[in-house]
């Protein structure tokens, strides 16, 4: 079966609303990069549905004052071009002092922690700054805290839970409001023979009970919003890590954080992206 591949380019602002709309419209997969997002469908969408949808994007965006343009590129891929596309975008990389990210169709070599993804799965490779200094600030902080329970909000493909486990927490816990993400987080935890991992659909009040460390990797607006329940959801002296912060955009999810009893003590900036790593007072 063919495939569609879209290739848009898009200010770094609207790129995430971006990539969440097109996953809604049935996408099997996205590659993001500096330059352009990457968004494939199969044959059974039609093309004009995609091209109307950006369309109005693009109209929302003039809406806003902003004159930027979307920039598209459209190609059909037979079944071959398919598969190899996907493994040219997802090749093994490694994060930290111990990880190293990589599809199912390598194998692991070396001393550090392999933790296999399923391209397809689109989202949470570990390609992303946003996923890279989650993954760098839970090295540097899980030393920090007990490793009772952990907390993955927004978990994607459940990358960072199955860190999580691999770093000796006990009760490792996924959530995401999206049902594909819970689909492609527990066949990953499969991939990687990775214990037992909780993947629940819904949003943070769907946790119950507190936890040592969160990592939370949303957009900053839904930071700020979730500041004092993330706070509630942590033990004391607990830590989160928030990430998806554009570097202009940092100052407000941190007043947000420390005006919900949060202090954070380490921004770790990649790029035009922040993490920030804070601890309950």
């Amino acid at each position: 079966m063919p495939y569609h591949q879209f290739t848009i380019e898009v200010s770094t602002i609207y790129k995430d609303a971006v990539i969440g709309r097109l996953m809604d419209l049935g996408s099997l997969g996205v590659i993001e990069n500096d330059a352009a997002i990457v968004v494939y469908y199969p044959e059974t969408i039609s093309q004009e549905t995609i091209k109307n949808e950006l369309a109005i994007i693009q109209a929302l965006i003039e809406k806003t004052g902003d004159h930027d343009r979307l920039s598209l590129d459209y190609t059909i891929l037979p079944d071959a071009d398919w598969n190899e596309s996907w493994k040219k975008g997802f090749t093994p990389i490694n994060i930290g002092d111990r990880f190293t990210i990589l599809p199912p169709w390598e194998h692991p070599s070396g001393d550090r922690i392999p933790l296999i993804i399923d391209p397809g799965m689109a989202f949470g490779t570990g390609h992303h700054e946003t996923t890279r200094s989650c993954l760098v600030l839970m090295e540097r902080h899980f030393g920090d805290v007990n490793k009772e329970r952990f907390l993955d909000l927004g978990t994607g493909t459940g990358l960072l839970a199955m860190a999580a486990l691999a770093l000796g927490f006990r009760t490792v816990v996924g959530i995401d409001t999206d049902p594909l993400a819970i689909e492609a987080s527990k066949k990953n935890m499969v991939l990687n023979g990775a214990g037992v991992i909780e993947f629940y659909e819904g949003d943070i009040m769907s946790a119950t009970g507190t936890f040592d460390l969160i990592t939370a990797n949303l957009i900053s607006g839904t930071l700020v919003q979730l500041s004092s329940d993330i706070a509630e959801h942590l033990v004391p002296a607990g830590i989160v890590i928030m990430s998806g912060i554009l570097r202009e955009q940092a100052d407000e999810v941190e007043t947000a954080a420390e005006n919900s009893g949060l202090n954070c003590v380490e921004r770790l900036v990649d790029g035009k992206w922040v993490s920030l790593a804070c601890k309950r007072v």
